[in-house]
């Protein structure tokens, strides 16, 4: 591809870097968007996989037709299917009346499904039929309809790894696997995470009349080495955080101040404690000491658990102990289950309580943000917030 028209590219959805990779994402975005193939768009949370999808719908025959973006993790496994396919008046509690889904909303465009690994087998299926023959049921019907929508998917998860334990339906992975984008994390954008940092705290600083930061090379640096887990979205957040907190208001005289090392190494997470937020010299509407000393506290005390389990193993003990899993194997549904286990289980599975509580307080009650901090799904958050309710 030409790289100005590439650049226009970029210009036009607000892509910023020059990463091969990244790149070369957008060139096959561009590549397969007169098509109607099906895509699926692979790469870790936060680095921007919901812009490709609007690239290809912008870019082919449908362009003027609906485009629908549909978050599968934010919607609970018994409603899902509802609401992608519609349902028939009376056919669950609650369906008051008839109602269309989302397939047949977007019939003749585009339809975005977010967080695809999180779909139920049930409703896999379902989609399966729509990819294959373009059929589809409601909930409640017996009657086939006709729908013609260009499905894109995400995931950040590996579908391999889930088809191989059949978590994933094989056939849906080899129909979606077709045609694949991937998008590096930050941590592979070395050369663009001081661009990247350049361009959102030039931004916010021009939406609040801030100084201009720049970073002198010792800050650049600590930039680079640090390893993002939450790619772009986070570098975001910490390069608003430093302008907001370490910038000035911009003057006649004065419109840019320069930062070392030392001035935004606060803001940036000690590579120890990922899950931890980033810290700073004043306070900002966010964590209170309080809350951030029970988060803290809570970590610390489901590593202390983690450890005293893997000196008893290492020590000799023949058996992992019934109800206490492997920190490694451990899958996110075990944080609402409450069995009749040892203490040292159960100070695992409240550490763990004690950790989302505090995440939702600190996003002031924003799941996805939540779930995304602590690397769980949505749909984990809601059901211990159900739980929680409950109790």
């Amino acid at each position: 591809m030409d790289s100005g028209v590439l650049q226009g590219i970029k210009n036009r959805y607000g892509i910023v870097g020059n990463d091969a990779a990244l790149n070369h994402a957008i060139e096959v975005a561009v590549s397969v968007a007169p098509t109607d193939l099906s895509v699926l768009i692979s790469g870790e949370s936060g680095v921007g996989k919901e812009i490709i999808p609007r690239i290809i719908h912008d870019n082919s025959r449908r362009k003027n037709g609906k485009y629908l973006a549909v978050n599968c993790a934010a919607i609970p496994s018994g409603t899902i299917s509802a609401e992608l396919f519609g349902h028939e008046k009376g056919s669950f509690t609650g369906a008051v009346s008839e109602r269309k889904g989302y397939f047949e909303e977007a019939d003749g465009g585009t339809i975005f499904l977010d967080e695809l690994a999180d779909l139920p087998k049930d409703t896999q299926a379902m989609l399966l039929r729509v990819l294959q023959n373009g059929e589809f049921i409601k909930v409640g019907s017996s009657k086939v309809q006709k729908t013609d929508v260009r499905v894109i998917a995400a995931t950040n998860k590996d579908l391999y790894t889930a088809m191989l334990r059949g978590e994933f339906r094989e056939d849906l992975y080899y129909r979606l696997n077709a045609t694949q984008i991937v998008l590096p994390a930050l941590r592979d954008r070395k050369d663009d995470i001081y661009t990247l940092f350049r361009w959102f705290s030039g931004k916010f600083a021009e939406k609040s009349n801030f100084c201009k930061v720049t970073l002198d090379h010792d800050a650049i640096l600590l930039l680079r080495s640090y390893r993002w887990p939450g790619n772009v979205r986070q570098l975001k957040n910490v390069a608003e955080s430093i302008t907001a907190l370490r910038s000035r208001p911009a003057t006649v005289e004065v419109d840019s101040i320069q930062l070392s090392g030392r001035d935004i190494a606060p803001y940036v997470p000690d590579e120890k404690d990922t899950l931890l937020p980033a810290v700073s010299e004043k306070k900002s509407g966010g964590m209170s000491d309080d809350d951030r000393q029970m988060f803290v506290k809570a970590i610390l005390d489901l590593k202390q658990d983690l450890d005293a389990l893997k000196a008893r193993v290492d020590g000799g003990a023949t058996a992992i102990p019934q109800g206490v899993p492997s920190p490694e194997e451990e899958p996110e549904e075990q944080l609402q289950q409450e069995p009749a286990a040892p203490a040292q289980d159960l100070n695992i599975k409240r550490s763990k309580r004690e950790m989302i509580d505090a995440a939702i307080l600190k996003h002031g009650g924003n799941v996805k943000e939540a779930a995304e901090e602590l690397g769980i799904s949505e749909r984990t958050v809601y059901r211990h917030m159900a739980k929680k309710k409950k109790a």
